[in-house]
């Protein structure tokens, strides 16, 4: 099967799981009154296109070996990951509902040996990276044919450790390896260009030998033709997703405030009605 091959069909219907993901993500961290919803939707459309079209992955068989490999390494943005988890049959929806509850699978930050489905422990920004590099290795030694892809945000670009681990990838020359940038301009305290300018991160990794593609972020059909063209180059490529933090609820959208920071009831209902009523069960 060509995962990267789409028809109009695939987009409708993964445009309507995007609904229902924003609709997760955003019950979740009400009922847990705490996490993190800018981040987690500003990345819907990508870990929707991942999950549920692009990757190889079995959820009967969570340690498959031939598996494809996922590393959120913006690993506060795990609501967008759990729903996709949860609702792609790694775990039952219902879970969802325990967030960051005490001994739940789905703990703030991923814990892999928790959770069904995920491939790295992730919640240190700066390391995901370096640790998709190892997996992306492993497979190029082991003449595994596997995928390996990474998502990192635009601030987590300010740590030194992606820098390092994007010369590594470079060095071995990973074809099995795509990192996409969720380039959402904003961080915990401000826009990421006013607290340490990250642009022009094209002309940066470039400089460390990747190949970059750049798309609209929230543009279903933009998303899966950028995973499509990252395939096929063949060489460690980065996605730069275009994208707006808190997408898709306006009062959250590109606002600070709410990069760490729970809806309450009232907000929680306007959120989910701003979403709409597309998704499926």
């Amino acid at each position: 099967m060509n995962h990267f091959y789409f028809t109009e069909k695939d987009v409708e219907r993964l445009e309507e799981q995007a609904v229902q993901i924003r609709k997760d993500i955003i019950s979740m961290i009400h009922k847990a009154k705490a996490g993190h919803p800018g981040g987690s939707l500003s990345a819907v459309e990508i870990v929707t296109a991942l999950y549920f079209h692009i990757m190889n992955i079995d959820p009967a068989n969570p340690g498959w070996p031939d598996r494809d490999r996922f590393v959120l390494s913006k690993g506060h943005s795990c609501p967008v990951l759990y729903s996709a988890l949860a609702r792609r049959g790694f775990f039952d929806a219902k879970e969802l509902d325990t967030l960051r509850v005490y001994g739940s699978i789905l703990q703030g930050h991923p814990d892999m040996h928790k959770c069904p489905g995920l491939d790295m422990s992730t919640g240190s920004l700066g390391n995901g990276l370096s640790t998709a590099v190892g997996m992306a290795l492993s497979a190029k030694l082991h003449q595994q044919d596997y995928m390996t892809y990474v998502l990192l945000g635009d601030g987590e670009c300010q740590e030194g450790l992606v820098w390092e681990a994007a010369m590594a990838a470079s060095h071995h020359g990973l074809k099995n390896l795509i990192a996409i940038v969720d380039c959402n301009g904003v961080q915990i305290n401000g826009f990421t260009n006013d607290i340490m300018r990250v642009e022009p991160l094209a002309d940066k990794w470039r400089a460390f030998g990747w190949n970059v593609v750049e798309t609209n972020g929230h543009n279903m059909k933009d998303v899966l033709t950028a995973f499509h063209t990252a395939k096929t180059m063949r060489h460690n490529t980065v996605i730069l997703a275009r994208t707006v933090k808190g997408r898709g609820v306006s009062f959250m959208e590109d606002d600070c405030a709410w990069h760490g920071a729970a809806p309450d009831e009232e907000q929680m209902v306007k959120a989910i009605a701003e979403i709409g009523e597309g998704g499926v069960v």
